[in-house]
């Protein structure tokens, strides 16, 4: 199976490093990431000016641009044979409910909704400095010696969440929602020595939603958190309630 494989933490990120070397044990693996962390950086593509790509010793694919930019050249042919799927990560970090609207590692992944297989997004959810990525690889690459006989709606994406854990103590897997967060603690200010005010964008917001069912829920409990997310965002069940409001004002 011919993987793209991708991520936002940037090519030089251990996790990639991890994943890279354990698929290329049985599958074809083409990697093309950021030149530099790009986290938080969404399903952005770079506009304002060309792109241009690095070949480094270890044949990794360095481009200085957004993950999306990333999977986009990728699945294009350009660097090499059109790959089957996409996978992204592995993130150092959770990416939980709220996490995938901002997520560069997610939204590397839903570049690839194009092809053939569903593309994965692939999370150690451990902090800043997670330790145990084998771990994740081995459920990634758990996963895709199936993954031809997953029946999915097209245009889905595969979070995978997994506990910064030996693989001996992962518990198992769950498939589970998105849970959410609340709203993020405000801005940090503080003033450059040329006088400029500034602002730091703040962590995220603690866990608000995070019961049983949910993302956070199986993480903490030390299983494997699988959640299907879909990139047609229309909410289906509000068009009739929206209808009937535009019929009221026209």
């Amino acid at each position: 199976m011919r993987i793209l494989l991708s991520n936002d933490d940037g090519v030089f990120a251990p996790g990639l490093e991890v994943m890279a070397r354990v698929l290329a044990e049985t599958m074809d693996v083409n990697v093309v990431a950021p030149d530099r962390n790009r986290s938080g950086a969404s399903n952005s593509l770079t506009l304002d000016r060309p792109l241009e790509a690095h070949h480094h010793h270890n044949g990794f694919i360095g481009i200085n641009g957004t993950p999306t930019d990333c999977v986009h050249l990728g699945i294009s042919g350009v660097f090499s044979e059109r790959p089957e799927m996409v996978v992204s990560g592995i993130n150092a970090g959770a990416n939980l409910g709220d996490d995938v609207i901002y997520s560069g590692t997610v939204a590397a992944a839903m570049e690839g909704r194009y092809l053939k297989l569903p593309p994965i997004a692939v999370s150690l959810a451990g902090g800043s400095s997670p330790v145990h990525y084998e771990t994740a690889a081995e459920i990634v690459k758990q996963l895709l010696n199936n993954i031809h006989t997953l029946n999915l709606a097209p245009r889905t994406v595969l979070n995978v969440n997994v506990p910064d854990l030996p693989i001996a103590d992962i518990k198992g897997v769950h498939v589970t929602r998105l849970g959410h967060r609340v709203l993020a603690d405000k801005p940090v200010e503080s003033i450059d020595p040329r006088g400029v005010q500034r602002y730091w964008i703040s962590g995220a917001g603690a866990a608000e939603d995070c019961g049983p069912g949910t993302d956070f829920y199986a993480v903490k409990s030390g299983y494997v958190s699988v959640t299907v997310l879909n990139i047609d965002m229309t909410q289906y069940s509000g068009m009739d309630n929206l209808s009937s409001w535009l019929e009221e004002l026209v």
